[in-house]
């Protein structure tokens, strides 16, 4: 089950069911089931200390996503997204508030799924599913 959660601020994610669907046949697609997902929306602040107090990592971003899968065919985890980061995102992109938090929601659930961006040629290919995921949403 995909659960949306505010931690310490006032967000609403537009299309909630449709987004958890879209999202839930991404997963399916790429081979897995969507056990328990939690997506915690909250402040840059808030994401800044969970790196911090995690992964020892003293900087901002949009996302972290912490795997809590106990089965090698079943996603299941914590992935918090920083609102504020996602809208500052979007305005140096020129796109929407909307497709770049689709963007950062499908990104974390890719890492779940196996990818990463650590470098370059990761980063194209998570690139890459990332534009093919946002290809398949449709509201």
């Amino acid at each position: 089950m995909i659960r949306f959660f505010n931690e310490d601020v006032p967000y609403k994610l537009p299309k909630k069911q449709v987004t958890r669907q879209w999202l839930k046949q991404q997963v399916e697609r790429e081979g897995f089931a969507v056990g328990d997902l939690n997506y915690i929306f909250c402040s840059d602040e808030h994401v800044l200390q969970v790196n911090r107090d995690y992964l020892q990592h003293d900087y901002y971003t949009d996302i972290i996503t912490f795997d809590q899968s106990e089965e090698d065919d079943k996603i299941e985890g914590d992935i918090f997204v920083s609102v504020e980061r996602v809208a500052d995102n979007a305005a140096q992109l020129g796109v929407s508030s909307e497709q770049e938090m689709r963007r950062v929601l499908a990104h974390g659930l890719l890492h779940l799924c196996g990818y990463y961006d650590k470098t370059d040629e990761e980063a194209a290919q998570m690139r890459a599913k990332e534009e093919e995921w946002l290809s398949q949403y449709s509201s």
